[in-house]
């Protein structure tokens, strides 16, 4: 689909102008661009922090961002102490050594800067730096605020009443996100800009299939869903879809997630005795939740709220057929690429999930349907919208500056419609 095409780094009507200017006229209007000897420096809160979710967003579009500038570039991600040691990331540079957490970077990291722009891609960053790009992902905490206590509620709503008056910018990763972050921060939207996710980084994941010897699983028997305790995920729902179909004895659905399905809410606590059939697989490595997507008949996703959406795309670039909801930014994001279900309604989604367990010729064609659409959602396509929302947010509008790797990767990129 268009919107999704890749494109090149240079757009033509920049390299026109470039070239019409004078020499010392084009040299100027480069100038006010932060270059690649003082520009940005990348927010690494995230490399201490378990790498789901928002965090696989900030390390994979914190590679794919360097990696449009020069082996020289002075680009370092800025890390706490406590980093992990198996998050492998370029030019990573460890600050402070006292602060973890949320005091390192309200704390240590503004004074690292050096005069740098910083790039805060996870929800966060220091409250009070003015030159500064935000990464919110949503506004949960307005729209499902059962999802969280009262402190964090709190902390999250003095946070967002700052940053959005002292970041330089606001950037998130969808419309549907744009849109409530206008609503709830009351931001006008020229402040705020799209940058998608991409869903390559799952290309280098080795499958790990001993996990389907461990849960007794066999190719294309098995629904795979995601759960966790957030209201948003629809858990209810889709252990009760699960119910309705569990005089299926040679069907078999998998919960992956930290969660105990038993209780839907941690405050109620409510008990639910699960059919042999349902299998919660608690938490799994990259490896085997590729192996669970490749494996599936399906994946089942009718979320209630979004800010983006990774697993869907996760499961269409493994080959696994999608079931979501049109709620939030699913439709957005997943196209005419998945089956969309009613995700208020129990019925609607055991009529889907037998639709597309009944037919194999349904499943195969939804197959081959998301791995298409997967394909235009790359981390390097989304360093790219970023670049282009620096360079004309920071540098006023003026005329992009063409860096090396950025020109012969778009040289090299494939044009797709």
């Amino acid at each position: 689909m268009k919107q999704f095409a890749e494109r090149s780094h240079v757009r033509p009507e920049d390299a026109h102008v470039q070239s019409a200017l004078p020499a010392d006229i084009s040299s100027a209007r480069q100038s006010h661009w932060p270059g690649p000897s003082a520009g940005f420096a990348i927010n690494g809160k995230f490399a201490s922090q378990r790498i789901t979710g928002v965090q696989r967003v900030g390390y994979e579009l914190a590679m794919a961002f360097q990696r449009l500038f020069p082996d020289e570039t002075d680009l370092p991600v800025l890390v706490p102490p406590n980093a992990r040691t198996d998050v492998v990331l370029p030019k990573t540079k460890v600050i402070g050594r006292w602060f973890k957490g949320s005091l390192w970077e309200q704390l240590a990291l503004p004074f690292a800067l050096g005069g740098r722009t910083l790039l805060s891609l996870c929800n966060m960053g220091p409250l009070f730096a003015r030159r500064q790009v935000v990464m919110m992902h949503d506004v949960a905490i307005y729209d499902l605020p059962e999802n969280y206590s009262w402190k964090y509620r709190l902390w999250y709503r003095v946070a967002f009443s700052l940053l959005k008056r002292n970041a330089s910018h606001i950037v998130t990763v969808s419309e549907f996100s744009k849109t409530r972050i206008m609503e709830r921060l009351g931001i006008d939207g020229s402040r705020i800009s799209v940058v998608l996710n991409g869903v390559d980084h799952f290309e280098k994941i080795v499958p790990d299939p001993a996990i389907l010897s461990r849960l007794d699983l066999q190719k294309d028997a098995y629904v795979l869903a995601v759960g966790n305790l957030s209201v948003g995920k629809n858990l209810p729902r889709i252990v009760a879809a699960m119910e309705r179909l569990s005089d299926r004895p040679d069907l078999k659905f998998v919960v992956v997630g930290g969660c105990d399905l038993r209780v839907f809410s941690s405050q109620a606590k409510v008990g639910y005795d699960l059919s042999k059939n349902i299998i919660p697989a608690g938490f799994v490595s990259d490896g085997e939740l590729r192996a669970l997507y490749e494996n599936a008949a399906c994946f089942l996703f009718p979320s209630l709220y979004e800010g983006f959406g990774l697993p869907p795309l996760e499961a269409m670039s493994c080959g696994c057929p999608v079931i979501v909801s049109r709620e939030a930014s699913l439709p957005e994001v997943c196209g005419d690429a998945a089956l969309y279900c009613d995700a208020h309604s129990v019925d609607d989604i055991v009529d889907k999930v037998t639709q597309m367990m009944e037919d194999a010729a349904v499943r195969e064609a939804w197959r081959e349907r998301g791995r298409e659409h997967a394909r235009g959602f790359r981390w390097e396509r989304s360093a790219h919208q970023l670049l282009d929302v620096l360079e004309r947010e920071l540098a006023g509008g003026a005329a992009r500056p063409v860096h090396p790797q950025s020109a012969q990767s778009a040289q090299s990129a494939p044009s797709r419609v």
